[in-house]
């Protein structure tokens, strides 16, 4: 997505060690204006999967997560990365190394709120090496409901994430792919 693109190459800062920081207008302070042309690019793209609820990972894909539901129509669920009070009963559980934060968090999904009968689609801010979403996509397999696949804001396609993912069979649609970076150049797919 051009415009995505743009915002990226304008207001988006390359750090070292591969970081890409977009917090001025994607993961920190949030444009929802931009957000809302994201969602339109993800619903035009599943619109005939028959989504039912988005799934996202705590806390960088909420608002994301949210704008886009909008467009479908749909609740959002997010992964927790603590368990906490006011989750009763049973959950859904794996764990998701977080290459940003240098750790692994246990993310949670209540079982009542990940059911069979639904139709998922995936939304977060960045793909690089994958872990956040293969984490997703193992607690939708979990709930046996359906994963209609994925939407990405940003993919970073020089980190094996997408690549792996793609070749197990999930649908991503990544809407900036960046094909290399360094603090002093920042190039995106065709």
């Amino acid at each position: 997505m051009r415009l995505l693109e743009q915002r990226i190459l304008r207001d988006g800062k390359v750090r070292a060690g591969g970081i890409l920081k977009v917090d001025g207008f994607l993961n920190h302070q949030m444009d929802v204006e931009l957000f809302a042309q994201l969602a339109k690019q993800w619903h035009a793209a599943f619109a005939n999967d028959d989504v039912n609820k988005i799934l996202t990972i705590e806390a960088s894909g909420i608002g994301l997560a949210c704008i886009a539901a909008q467009e479908f129509g749909c609740p959002v669920l997010f992964a927790k990365k603590t368990k906490t009070k006011n989750i009763d009963g049973s959950v859904y559980k794996t764990q998701v190394a977080s290459y940003t934060h240098g750790t692994t968090y246990e993310v949670i999904v209540a079982k009542e709120y990940l059911l069979p009968t639904d139709r998922v689609l995936l939304i977060d801010d960045f793909l690089a090496n994958g872990a956040a979403l293969e984490g997703l996509c193992d607690l939708v397999h979990q709930a046996g409901a359906a994963l209609v696949g994925a939407g990405i804001a940003v993919e970073k396609c020089f980190q094996p994430g997408g690549e792996r993912l793609r070749s197990k069979g999930l649908r991503i649609e990544s809407l900036a792919r960046i094909k290399s970076m360094t603090e002093d150049s920042l190039t995106f797919m065709d």
